[in-house]
């Protein structure tokens, strides 16, 4: 957990930093979060992948359910204001009440569906939009939710102006600096189709309060995001289906008239070797039947190793296949400065 909490010190959760690093001293000290962890704790035992992360969305669940009501002056998503000192008590006795339900919480990998990323891959769809004029076929792998495949629907400024529709509930303010993307682009997408191991509904309210639980609840403007982004994914239609990135992909094929665009932003830390390599394989073999009315594009949000970023935006189309990078984001997306 202390990793985890540097890092969100330095992603901008003052909270979840200090938050963290008292979980981790509590583990060390024997404390009721070591009781949470319980057999997690086995010396034989697998630590799943962002413990704390999970650990703390179960807290953050609670207080958005109503179901852990003391810690809800403490918590900005619902309109309280973080103290360390004075939560911390709070925390223990929460992590003792619902030892049982904390512990279940862990089983469940923290998806965001971070909204904020959408600001770095809409530059490369729009760059492919511009140069091949062709209507887009969206496709994302780790797409969570899929609110990201309604990008297209959000509103991004840049020193230059804005970018999207105006009535859009989804601002993003200072989006993006540098050079401005191709911004005149005839950008139509005519299909948007995600694959995820753990697929959420972003029309359903159990799966939206989910996605809230697992957004840092000091981060408001995060969450407001996520929130609208919801709200336009009642009205723009995509289909998410449970899948791996490359069983996803391996049911893909290239269109005639289309480009078929396949994204994905910080998911790659979570696919292992041999995934990784099936995934690249696979568009491979795609780009072999790519052409200039069959294209095929990649971009791509992801860590070249560095926790807190920058992360590179990188965009590869076919039939070329040339890998450039374009720009670069901190890991949450904002904001995106074009270089290319």
């Amino acid at each position: 957990m202390d990793w985890q909490a540097r890092a969100c010190g330095r992603l901008g959760s003052p909270m979840y930093a200090s938050l963290l690093a008292a979980l981790a001293e509590d583990v060390t000290s024997g404390g009721p979060t070591r009781a949470v962890l319980g057999d997690l704790l086995d010396d034989d035992a697998e630590l799943p992948t962002a413990l704390g992360l999970r650990l703390v969305g179960g807290l953050h669940r609670l207080v958005l359910d109503g179901e852990a009501p003391s810690l809800a002056p403490y918590y900005a998503s619902v309109g309280g204001r973080w103290d360390q000192a004075a939560a911390w008590p709070v925390v223990r006795a929460v992590l003792e009440e619902r030892r049982d339900t904390l512990h279940a919480a862990l089983d469940r990998v923290p998806q965001t569906n971070e909204v904020g990323r959408s600001a770095a891959l809409i530059g490369g769809l729009l760059r492919v939009a511009d140069r091949f004029a062709l209507p887009v076929r969206l496709v994302e792998i780790g797409a969570s939710a899929g609110l990201n495949l309604r990008a297209d629907h959000f509103r991004f400024s840049s020193p230059r102006g804005w970018w999207g529709p105006p009535e859009s509930p989804v601002v993003m303010p200072g989006a993006w600096a540098g050079l401005t993307p191709a911004v005149d682009a005839p950008l139509e997408v005519v299909e948007r189709v995600g694959f995820d191991v753990a697929p959420l509904d972003p029309t359903r309210a159990e799966d939206r309060r989910t996605l809230e639980a697992y957004t840092w609840p000091d981060m408001v403007e995060r969450l407001d995001r996520l929130r609208a982004a919801c709200d336009v994914a009642q009205q723009v239609p995509a289909v998410v289906e449970r899948a791996s990135a490359a069983d996803g992909l391996d049911r893909l094929e290239l269109a005639e008239g289309t480009a078929t665009v396949v994204w994905h932003s910080v998911m790659w830390m979570y696919v292992d070797d041999a995934e990784r390599s099936r995934i690249d394989a696979r568009l491979a073999a795609l780009a072999e039947g790519a052409g200039a009315d069959r294209v095929l594009a990649r971009v791509t949000l992801e860590s070249s190793g560095e926790l807190g970023g920058p992360y590179d935006v990188v965009l590869t189309t076919w039939p070329f296949g040339e890998a450039t990078v374009i720009g670069s984001a901190p890991p949450h997306g904002l904001p995106t400065t074009w270089t290319g």
